[in-house]
């Protein structure tokens, strides 16, 4: 199976990361964490992002905040699709890390989730890989109907609540 290559740019984003690693362990899908910046250590996210298909990624995953050209400074020098993870900062509450994301110029697209959304990446980078991973496809079946029982159950117990 391939791995999933997260990089984030500052150990600030390592509560979102950490969401983003825990449910890839859930899901026993294997990963590698790094702390690179695409302003302070631009050659090497580069080098990481050229050399991951080589070192057996299949996608990768890119967390940063404010300016967030990580994401993109990754994508310019791979093949391998990229899910930027825009952050939270005390700057603008994210809204500039997720423009920043989501913005990509055609030709280098970066697929991007919710501002913090590290859940979500680790769930598109699954989806990513359960194309070619048949085990990972029924693991992503049976967590989405254990998603919707749970929501079932809620529903049922509100209207135990509520009724006249």
């Amino acid at each position: 199976m391939k791995k999933i290559g997260i990089v984030m740019g500052s150990d600030s984003d390592l509560p979102v990361i950490k969401k983003t690693t825990d449910t890839l362990k859930a899901f026993g899908v294997p990963y590698e964490v790094h702390i690179y910046s695409a302003h302070r250590t631009p050659e090497e996210a580069k080098t990481f992002a050229r050399t991951a298909a080589e070192n057996g990624f299949g996608v990768l995953i890119a967390a940063a905040g404010m300016a967030a050209h990580l994401a993109g400074a990754l994508a310019a020098n791979t093949v391998l699709p990229v899910i930027g993870i825009p952050c939270k900062s005390t700057t603008l509450d994210g809204i500039d890390a997720l423009l920043s994301t989501v913005q990509m110029p055609s030709g280098i697209p970066v697929a991007t989730v919710a501002i913090n959304g590290g859940v979500n990446a680790a769930l598109l980078s699954v989806q990513i890989l359960a194309l070619t991973e048949p085990e990972l496809a029924q693991k992503l079946v049976a967590k989405r109907e254990k998603d919707a029982a749970a929501v079932l159950e809620k529903n049922q117990n509100v209207l135990s609540m509520l009724e006249a």
